[in-house]
């Protein structure tokens, strides 16, 4: 059997699901891309390269390594992208969440049966209670949670969070409070585009977090989170920043984060924080709008 359990974004890690590119299949179709920023490289013919790809993710799978994290990777299954672990499964507490994601992404949960399997609490939302883990955010006493409200989810192919989600998660984790934010969606501007709440905001460190306050629909859910964490301890990103994925970088412990090489200004803030900073290339898996926290879903990290 495998244990989990997942309080935070930052305890140690001792497992997490790494995602894999093996047979992702080549450049999709234009009608079968579901975000902006994979829309842009396969128009502007830079969409990235499955080995290219294969390289990225192996160099992380060496940083977890490295640190003694337990790595478990999908079961490859051919002609599908399989790189985002994060948003077909999520962990809270000591319960697997396996939920009802867009009908495009089914096979991608299939990937993972094997592990599943193996987890004592698995749960199963039904298929109108609709998330992704790249929304879903413990923290403590919190789970933030990103989401669209009905007008918004049935307009944008880039909303995957709904309101029923919400509810289903106040339900379901009672000793949490579930504190929800609605983010701008953009199905054609990758700029104006939070694809999921760590598109736009990640804890980090003990106390600190990195925030695009302009990724959330309505500023006061900025202005709650930056007061939750307290300005100072807060670090803003810009618009581009944010377009280059900043937010999603991945924690393995309170005091090391892996994080892209080319994040000059964030990597240099981690480290004033006292953060080791381990970096990655990780540039073509950011074409696909996703990044370091989306290809990784923990399983279980370490609680005195």
């Amino acid at each position: 059997m495998i244990t989990v359990k997942i309080l935070d974004e930052t305890a140690p890690l001792e497992a997490v699901i790494l995602g894999t590119a093996e047979s992702m299949g080549g450049v999709p179709k234009l009608e079968k891309t579901y975000d902006p920023k994979s829309k842009e490289h396969i128009l502007a013919g830079t969409f990235p390269k499955e080995a290219d790809l294969i390289d990225e993710m192996e160099a992380v799978a060496q940083v977890l390594k490295k640190h003694n994290v337990e790595v478990y990777r999908p079961n490859s299954i051919p002609n599908l992208n399989q790189i985002f672990a994060r948003d077909i499964a999520f962990v809270i507490d000591d319960k697997l969440v396996i939920p009802c994601v867009t009908p495009e992404r089914k096979l991608e949960s299939d990937g993972i049966d094997h592990i599943a399997e193996q987890v004592e609490n698995v749960l199963l939302p039904d298929e109108h209670e609709r998330m992704e883990g790249g929304d879903i955010m413990p923290w403590r006493d919190h789970i933030f949670v990103g989401y669209s409200k009905e007008t918004d989810f049935d307009k944008y192919t880039v909303s995957r969070t709904n309101e029923a989600a919400v509810a289903y998660l106040k339900k379901t984790f009672p000793n949490f409070t579930v504190k929800a934010f609605e983010l701008n969606k953009s199905d054609d501007d990758p700029r104006e585009n939070a694809l999921h709440l760590d598109c736009c905001f990640q804890p980090v460190g003990k106390d600190k977090a990195v925030i695009y306050p302009a990724g959330f629909k309505n500023s006061e859910d900025a202005e709650f989170l930056i007061n939750l964490f307290g300005r100072e301890n807060v670090f803003e990103i810009t618009k581009e920043e944010m377009y280059e994925m900043n937010s999603n970088f991945f924690s393995i412990s309170p005091t090391v984060v892996i994080s892209d090489s080319s994040f000059t200004r964030l990597n240099e803030q981690f480290r004033k924080w006292g953060l080791t900073v381990e970096e990655v290339k990780y540039r073509e898996t950011a074409k696909m709008e996703g990044l370091l926290r989306c290809s990784t879903m923990p399983l279980r990290r370490r609680y005195e």
